[in-house]
């Protein structure tokens, strides 16, 4: 017997949730082949796009808890895609820069996202994904 849970699927916050369960998932193993997590992927994003960036702005900014974020930033600087130093404004802290290598897989990263997300809203017309990314902005409050 499967449970159908009717009332449930219909509400928009459940058919959200499984979107979003999909999303992640498509760009996760799209992510996995260039051997990077989600985190470290947004992570690398971030400091590409503001670095040199002191830690401590990057966990505000991309809401990683402070101990994870060092964790995520030991892994990007073993895999010699980000490095930490001395902060010029401020000698206690540490500045991450993206290296070039990671610039590089970045690219690839991007690219590969793309094509999860264009997976992701295959179903829709070039019309209806434009919609529908104005009306999900506006749900999410991300504007």
């Amino acid at each position: 017997m499967s449970v159908e849970l009717r009332s449930i699927r219909v509400l928009p916050s459940w058919i959200l949730g499984r979107a979003a369960d999909r999303g992640r998932a498509l760009v996760a193993a799209a992510l996995a082949d260039e051997g990077l997590k989600m985190w470290h992927h947004v992570v690398l994003s971030a400091v590409a796009e503001v670095g040199p960036v002191a830690q401590a702005e990057l966990v505000r900014g991309v809401g990683l808890d402070a101990k994870d974020m060092v964790g995520v930033l030991n892994d990007l600087q073993d895999a010699s895609l980000v490095v930490r130093t001395p902060d010029p404004r401020d000698r206690r802290k540490n500045a991450v820069t993206v290296t070039s290598e990671g610039r590089k897989l970045l690219a690839r990263c991007e690219r590969a996202a793309r094509k999860a997300n264009d997976e992701l809203l295959a179903p829709l017309t070039g019309m209806e994904r434009e919609l529908f990314l104005g009306l999900l902005t506006r749900v999410s409050g991300t504007r």
